[in-house]
């Protein structure tokens, strides 16, 4: 059996972490020590438990700091205490300044709050020196919208030139203030024919009116999501830059989330690079697998329980390692991601029809806290192997369809990978066939040519001229037909989209193994 220590630390106060409670006496620092294993009931009444499963190690308090390090193993076979696993933990923590007493707790009022952790994620050790040099990626005064969702896209010129070195650690620099505005940041890889005019100015991505140099930044090459914090490369693996085959003019995503509509916001956030001329053994790079972001995604309203797939195929991943790695590739670290439906997401692995063990996993998915997992022991990705990115949600609350795309109230189901050596493969996601979704809802025909999207439908009469959008919005949902028409998806034919770092795309459309079939 395992277990594990956390250190807690409270600028004031006497904490009450989990269901553990310590209470001393913080005026004279004559610590009498009482440490407890405690639960609350489905009432939140906080109850003594009759498995005292967690044991104190160490506790100091001084002015300013109550601090306690305890243990318990990761699986007690108590019910009233839960499992540690790789997924996120959420650690709610309340305090007061008085002991407690025979008459139990003492409310806490305001002296609480929360924080998602991932416990078991393996920790990298900082053998980074304070003096290596570094650059910032940084939007200037941009005016966020008083809308709900902005994609604001900049391009930037990588400074390191002529000379190759590797970056080490990335860093976010989210302006102070924006946690909660800044949802996620994409650096992409862009075509290394632009000239420098193309820094001239920022604009928003996916508008019309973007500028055409935008349309050659397909190439992800790092990935930030709120909540997370800097990731450090290890030791043996950095991301090269300052050779011709290395990104020399790069695009900053930075997707602002703005739900209350607030106006006037300004924001400077980015993203800092570590690097170093000592150079590392392996060049890293980024696959992103799952679900291509389209409406062909969607969850019905009020479901408990939907469960989405993306799929990165053999075929695929035999025509960009099979030439360049046969031997494969080495995967150290996944993001994994969803919006607010999101509840738990799997990266599965197969070879040869066979699943292998999960590559990586959260089964307790918080929104607000996505950052990348390291991964305990490197996993080898071979040509004949499949990718699925298995996605679950809840949609409870909603009323409506909730669709793939770009909004925080769209959805998204996708893994980013990061792994070596660096190959030509930026890009492995699927779509599900549209057709036969329309025929779960009674749709016959649409107008052909498709003139607009999405598309119009032509029969039966009561869809006649609406979107597929619309069609499945009035489509009278339930939990039994949402069931049924889970089941369909998961086993509808997909199209594989696979791109390569040079913007070359190719497609693959087959039906999806029995294997890959909702649990």
């Amino acid at each position: 059996m395992c277990s594990w220590r956390l250190l807690i630390k409270k600028s004031s106060g006497l904490p009450q972490i989990f269901h553990v409670i310590q209470s001393s006496d913080t005026s004279t620092f004559d610590i009498k020590i009482s440490f407890k294993d405690y639960f609350t009931d489905e009432n939140r009444v906080l109850r003594k438990d009759p498995q005292q499963d967690y044991h104190l190690e160490y506790a100091m308090e001084n002015s300013t700091h109550t601090i306690l390090a305890f243990s318990r193993e990761l699986h007690t076979c108590d019910a009233n205490d839960k499992t540690i696993t790789e997924s996120t933990v959420r650690v709610i923590w309340a305090y007061h300044h008085r002991d407690m007493g025979e008459a139990g707790q003492n409310y806490h009022g305001l002296n609480r709050g929360t924080k998602s952790l991932r416990l078991l994620n393996p920790e990298k050790e900082e053998v980074l020196s304070a003096s290596l040099p570094y650059f910032d990626l940084t939007n200037k005064d941009v005016p966020v919208p008083d809308k709900d969702t902005t994609y604001w896209c900049q391009m930037f010129k990588i400074p390191v030139q002529h000379e190759k070195h590797h970056v080490t650690k990335v860093e976010p620099l989210i302006q102070k203030g924006h946690e909660n505005l800044v949802h996620h940041i994409l650096l992409y890889q862009c075509s290394s024919n632009l000239n420098d005019s193309v820094l001239d100015y920022g604009h928003e991505c996916y508008h019309p009116n973007m500028p055409d140099s935008f349309l050659t930044c397909e190439t992800v090459i790092f990935a930030w999501a709120i909540g997370g914090e800097g990731f450090t490369y290890p030791p043996h693996v950095g991301l090269s830059i300052g050779t011709a085959a290395d990104p020399q003019f790069v695009l900053m995503e930075v997707h602002y989330d703005n739900p209350s509509y607030t106006e006037g916001l300004i924001d400077n956030s980015g993203l800092r690079l570590i690097y170093t001329p000592v150079l590392r053994k392996y060049d890293a790079g980024v696959i992103e697998a799952g679900l291509w972001v389209s409406l062909f995604h969607n969850i019905p309203p009020g479901m408990p329980e939907f469960v989405s797939e993306g799929h990165c195929t053999l075929e695929c991943l035999e025509e960009a390692l099979g030439a360049e790695r046969p031997a494969g590739i080495h995967v150290f670290a996944v993001l994994l991601h969803a919006h607010l439906a999101g509840r738990a997401i799997r990266m599965r692995h197969f070879r040869n029809g066979e699943e292998q063990k999960l590559l990586a996993y959260d089964d307790e998915f918080d929104f607000n806290f996505q950052e990348f997992q390291y991964l305990k022991e490197e996993r080898t990705i071979l040509p004949g192997d499949n990718l699925i990115t298995e996605c679950h949600y809840s949609t409870v609350d909603r009323i409506r369809m909730t669709w793939g795309g770009l909004s925080t109230r769209n959805e998204m189901c996708l893994s980013y990978l990061l792994y070596y050596p660096r190959i030509n493969l930026t890009r492995c996601a699927s779509i599900p066939d549209i057709m036969e979704q329309l025929q779960f809802i009674g749709v016959k025909e649409i107008y052909r040519p498709v003139r607009t999207w999405p598309f119009i439908i032509k029969s039966p009469k009561q869809y006649k001229n609406l979107s597929f959008m619309d069609a499945m919005n009035k489509f009278q949902w339930s939990r039994s037909k949402g069931l049924s028409y889970n089941d369909l998806v998961l086993k509808l034919p997909v199209n594989v989209r696979c791109s390569k770092t040079d913007n070359a795309e190719w497609s693959v459309s087959l039906s999806v193994e029995k294997e890959s079939t909702m649990p």
